[in-house]
Formats: C-alpha cells, structure tokens, sequence
C-alpha cells in the first residue's frame, strides 16, 4: 500500500478543523470574546492587543492546517520533498 488512504483521511481532517476554527474566529470577530480553554475571554477583558493577539495566532493555526490539508488532499508533494 502507498499509504494515499491515510493521507486522505488526516487531509480530510486537518481540512474539517480549520474550517471549525475560521468559525470560532469569525464568531470572535463578530461577538467579541474569543474561547480560551473552558472560559471565554472577551474584548474587554483581555484589552485590544492580547484580543487581537489570540486572533492573529488562531488565524495563524488555519492557515497552517489549511495548508496540510491541501498537500494531503491534492497531493502536491510538500511533506514528501517530492
């Protein structure tokens, strides 16, 4: 086997996760408080720049898990150095 079905199944999982985490921070963007763990932390409490900052690094984790979904999916050869 060359192992194209694990790499399916994990691209299509990286790919599940990243769409739920562009959720969680549209619903930051939109209302303000962004889940940390088991609390929520809003604007207020937090201050604008460690808001933003947690934005910015979930933002950050998205673009990353979009990225190895699409190699897995798409096969296009960076894990492999293909």
């Amino acid at each position: 086997m060359d192992g194209r079905g694990e790499e399916l199944l994990f691209g299509a999982g990286c790919a599940v996760l990243a769409l739920l985490l562009l959720l969680r921070i549209g619903r930051a963007l939109r209302t303000g408080t962004i889940p940390l763990y088991r609390t929520q932390l809003s604007r207020a409490q937090a201050g604008e720049a460690r808001f933003w900052t947690l934005v910015v690094l979930n933002g950050a984790v998205f673009v990353l898990l979009f990225f190895i979904a699409a190699d897995l999916l798409l096969g296009l050869g960076y894990r492999s150095g293909r």
